[in-house]
């Protein structure tokens, strides 16, 4: 619009009434005439309004006021290799017109800000640079923090369980045979990924880090971490896809089901009822033996006393052994024993009778032939 239109138009304002929807489609009219005025130029002229320029050193027009600084121990076997590296360290935050501090007889490194300092974010890259060097981080990855769109977390996994056999044997988990689990989620979530102690340190996209803790936390609350990874894979092939890019993708996940196993019960132990008296001391061996009586005893009666124990308990064992050598010599209960018994008691009854009653028909038969004469042979003489 030329001068001469607008203050028309600043005129025609002055002497109308302010109308809201008049001024509305004004501003709609206005946009549109924008945009079409924009879209007929060339790619290589048109302006990307959502990009984010770097900060480039002259941006701040001032220095900073004051001096801030961020400091962080670091353990007494990182001191060695701190010390061969320091001079890149400084090298490069020097760049960004920091300054560090390295005191190996506190065992702690600082960062600071000077008047050099073009960049008011680099302080806050710097502290998250040495909590990472810390961490046993090696330089060359730690560096990545001062890249735009990069950031690092340090995610604490020591407190998630007690068992320190499990906490052991859920950070070997994560780590994989030869490293292979840790290759895959680096490879996945285009982060770097460092397990030092009960730590985790991830350098990466936000995105990124934000599935590399999740992951982490679940694997020590006993999730596998080849669970989220197979999910990962999927969601990448379906990121390929224009078609998905406005659908749910809830329906090509898996849904894993968790086995709850029964754990034993554990017995539960009754409450002892409460006395504020403390409990009876226990005797003494003297006491017991003045008890007893054998404390006045001389020692020619102890003597005594002793072989006859021993005697008592010599008969005992004896008599146990030759119970033992007996047991080899008796023979096994049969278990149909009593009814055969039964069996045989009854047949030898009827034997009995049979006979008995065979020898009383026999004698009866002798009798008779007694009293009877033989006819024939009185008539032949």
């Amino acid at each position: 619009m030329s001068e001469k239109e607008e203050s028309d138009i600043a005129n025609d304002k002055g002497d109308q009434k302010y109308d809201y929807k008049t001024e509305q489609k004004r501003r709609k009219l206005e946009k549109k005439r924008l945009r079409e005025e924009h879209d007929k130029l060339p790619e290589e002229e048109k302006i990307d309004y959502w990009k984010i320029e770097a900060f480039k050193p002259g941006d701040m027009p001032a220095p900073l006021v004051q001096e801030s600084s961020f400091a962080v121990l670091f353990p007494a076997y990182r001191e060695k290799y701190l010390r061969e590296i320091w001079p890149v360290v400084t090298k490069h935050l020097s760049n960004y017109g920091l300054k560090c501090v390295l005191d190996c007889h506190q065992g702690s490194m600082a960062v600071l800000t000077s008047r050099k300092t073009w960049d008011p974010w680099a302080i806050l890259c710097g502290r998250d640079f040495i909590k990472l060097l810390a961490r046993s981080v090696p330089f060359e990855q730690a560096i990545r923090v001062f890249e735009d769109g990069t950031s690092s977390e340090i995610i604490k996994i020591g407190n998630i369980t007690r068992n320190k056999q499990k906490f052991v044997k859920r950070r070997q988990r994560l780590i994989g045979p030869n490293g292979q689990t840790l290759k895959a989620i680096e490879l996945l979530t285009k982060c770097y990924v460092f397990i030092m102690g009960s730590t985790v340190s991830a350098i990466g996209p936000l995105s990124g880090i934000k599935q590399v803790h999740r992951i982490a936390e679940d694997c020590m609350r006993n999730i596998h971490p080849v669970y989220h990874i197979k999910e990962l894979m999927i969601k990448k092939e379906l990121s390929k896809n224009p078609a998905l890019a406005n659908e749910s993708w809830d329906r090509f996940l898996p849904r894993f089901k968790s086995k709850n196993r029964k754990k034993t019960k554990r017995p539960l132990l009754k409450k002892k009822k409460y006395s504020p008296f403390p409990p009876q001391q226990t005797p003494r061996k003297i006491d017991l033996q003045m008890e007893s009586g054998e404390y006045f005893l001389n020692s020619e009666q102890k003597i005594f006393n002793k072989r006859k124990e021993q005697r008592i308990q010599q008969a005992q064992k004896t008599k146990e052994r030759e119970l033992k050598r007996e047991k080899a010599f008796i023979p096994p209960r049969e278990e149909n024993q009593t009814q055969s018994t039964e069996y045989n008691i009854n047949n030898s009854v009827q034997n009995i009778k049979t006979f008995t009653k065979k020898r009383k028909s026999e004698k009866q038969h002798e009798q008779e032939s007694d009293y009877i004469l033989p006819s024939k042979r009185t008539k032949n003489h």
